[in-house]
């Protein structure tokens, strides 16, 4: 059930174990600039550093409720245009999500910020396109191979039989002629899930996301030896099952090979106008 968070006095002072106020927590993180003489650190709205803060000192997690925005505005001690003004900058980040009739409740905290923000950026300039998705693979490439060790680990000699379905309903869909992108984000989602850092398998999956949203962007066709990609899903298994670190490094090379021979006929058929 999602943490009710009781209304409080916001001028009762910090010792008595109450919400601070702005003034008496969050105001320590208005001027980073004044704590890191010498570095240039972007200025940031003092309410959304408030609700920062009273996020973490009641250990709000996603999905717990957050005080109404007049509640807000008498603990923090700002008016309410400032408290609407954060919230909206907090949604936007999956901080703080709003519920129409409902109030405001703690975001997931995701990485969808960062992936809707790439995606833009990448797609911005069609002369820095392709260099870009090019990045956003050797990313992609980097992960990967960086967690090649713990998952030749994790899976050696385990026959991985939801993997093994997920890669042949990934053949049927190519079979078929139809795309088998759910299937490749599938693969990947149940790949990483057991690493043991978190962030590796967010990172992943976000950089998935990114390179699948920005390759229609630009208008890239699939590639000819794109069944060369789902072999390469299969025969990447076959390497965690023997627990073949090295094995599965190379495979991780194949299975993005399609994909950068695809750009490399693009820019050559740009550069050739």
């Amino acid at each position: 059930m999602p943490k009710q968070v009781p209304q409080e006095d916001s001028s009762a002072p910090e010792s008595s174990g109450q919400v601070p106020t702005l003034t008496s927590r969050a105001k320590r993180f208005l001027r980073d600039d004044q704590r890191h003489p010498g570095v240039a650190i972007p200025s940031r709205n003092p309410t959304v550093i408030a609700i920062e803060q009273f996020i973490r000192d009641n250990n709000l997690t996603p999905g717990d409720v957050l005080p109404s925005e007049a509640a807000l505005c008498e603990r923090l001690g700002v008016s309410r245009s400032s408290v609407r003004e954060a919230i909206r900058t907090l949604a936007s980040l999956d901080v703080v999500e709003t519920r129409h009739g409902h109030g405001s409740y703690v975001g997931n905290m995701s990485l969808a910020p960062l992936v809707n923000g790439m995606v833009l950026r990448l797609t911005l300039n069609e002369e820095l396109a392709l260099e870009n998705l090019s990045h956003v693979v050797e990313m992609r490439e980097a992960l990967d191979v960086a967690n090649a060790d713990e998952l030749a680990r994790f899976y050696q000699g385990k026959p991985m039989k939801k993997l093994r379905g997920i890669v042949d309903a990934m053949a049927q869909r190519f079979n078929e002629g139809e795309s088998f992108a759910q299937e490749d984000f599938e693969f990947h989602e149940e790949l990483t899930d057991h690493l043991s850092n978190p962030l590796m398998r967010e990172m992943s999956l976000a950089f998935w996301e990114i390179h699948t949203r920005v390759v229609p962007v630009l208008g890239l066709s699939d590639p000819e030896d794109v069944e060369d990609t789902v072999k390469a899903h299969s025969t990447m298994l076959d390497a965690l099952y023997d627990g073949d670190a090295p094995r599965y490094r190379e495979l991780i090379a194949e299975h993005y090979g399609p994909l950068r021979r695809v750009i490399e006929k693009k820019r050559a058929a740009r550069n050739a106008r």
